[in-house]
């Protein structure tokens, strides 16, 4: 019998005129991009979050402080990767990431398969093993309104018993 754990991560950031906004290591087009210390990539954070949790390593502020100018405006794929990496090294196999952006605008539709791609490669996992969904806030709240954006995942890991 094998030991199975799941892990859940959660990001928000601002969104600002003059940012990229990059989602999984994807940069997608539009006028407003994500604030924050490195580049902001809610969904590279949240699945980080999610592995880090899910073997019981801490967190992504506890890697890659937002104090340490190291990661000022750092590519949040080597988050990802590292938290991975810190996985595999405890034993676990990653078994499935599924994940969800909340956003109002601009529609993400068209880049969900490059995006599950961007993070497959990342994680070294088959696609299908990744998913990405996204919702927008209904105009409700500061998602809603455009003002901020989310992402919230949940990985299953596996190791040998």
């Amino acid at each position: 019998m094998s030991e199975v754990r799941t892990g859940l991560g959660w990001d928000v950031h601002r969104l600002a005129p003059g940012r990229a906004l990059i989602l999984g290591g994807v940069t997608i087009p539009s006028e407003m991009g994500l604030e924050g210390h490195s580049d902001a990539d809610i969904l590279a954070h949240a699945i980080t979050d999610a592995l880090l949790g899910a073997a019981a390593l801490g967190d992504i502020g506890m890697h890659f402080p937002d104090t340490d100018p190291r990661w000022k405006g750092a590519d949040s794929a080597q988050f990802l990767a590292h938290a991975a990496k810190l996985v595999r090294e405890h034993g676990f196999a990653i078994v499935n990431v599924d994940s969800t952006v909340v956003l109002e605008r601009p529609k993400l539709n068209d880049y969900r398969l490059m995006i599950r791609e961007a993070l497959a490669r990342t994680l070294a996992l088959d696609v299908d093993r990744v998913s990405v969904k996204f919702k927008t806030a209904e105009r409700v709240g500061p998602i809603g309104e455009g003002k901020s954006a989310e992402a919230e995942a949940v990985v299953t890991i596996s190791r040998p018993a």
